[in-house]
């Protein structure tokens, strides 16, 4: 049997209509792992790495996932073509771990495009999941709200955004001298 994993419950019905037998279509219900809600999740002490945990309510889906990984023949993650896909499937090929799992994307849910895509398997794009967890680090992580200060005890009552007001100034020279000294005039919308 062949497993394939995909984000949401209607479309695991659907891809079992295309695939057929031979095929076990699952649904993670989205994440499975994440960043933790109730704390910053990341080790600023050693590059911001991510501290990903389970997400709550998510234990019964990835025992589920584990029971059919171990029996699969091939697993193909079949998440959505974006980053936020992209990282789902890598986690998930992280729980399961046996090195059988193949990343398959499409466009449209045809059955001709589903098909086409199994048979043409890849690896996970490392390049959108370290993309997507800088996203989650920058943007919900830091300036959703946590502390990130020297001491964290002196900055009672204020967020420390320490990561944008470190890069914030080193883009800056960026956007006012470009690289090459070559700046892009569009009409109508300014100076690039």
């Amino acid at each position: 049997m062949k497993l394939v994993i995909v984000e949401s419950p209607t479309k695991a019905k659907t891809l079992q209509k295309f695939l057929g037998d031979g095929y076990e279509v699952l649904s993670s219900k989205g994440h499975v792992i994440d960043l933790p809600k109730k704390n910053l999740g990341v080790d600023v002490d050693h590059d911001f790495t991510p501290e990903y945990a389970e997400v709550p309510g998510k234990t019964a889906v990835i025992s589920a996932l584990k029971k059919a990984a171990s029996s699969a023949e091939e697993i193909f993650l079949a998440m959505d073509p974006d980053r936020e896909g992209e990282a789902i499937a890598w986690h998930i090929g992280q729980i399961i771990g046996d090195g059988k799992t193949k990343r398959v994307t499409f466009h449209e849910i045809t059955e001709e495009a589903v098909k086409q895509s199994f048979l043409e398997p890849r690896e996970i794009n490392q390049q959108l999941v370290d993309s997507q967890q800088m996203e989650i680090i920058a943007k919900d992580q830091a300036v959703g709200g946590f502390n990130i200060g020297i001491n964290a005890g002196e900055v009672a009552g204020q967020t420390v955004m320490h990561c944008h007001v470190h890069l914030i100034p080193r883009r800056g020279g960026d956007v006012s001298n470009p690289r090459g000294g070559v700046r892009h005039i569009i009409p109508g919308k300014g100076n690039y």
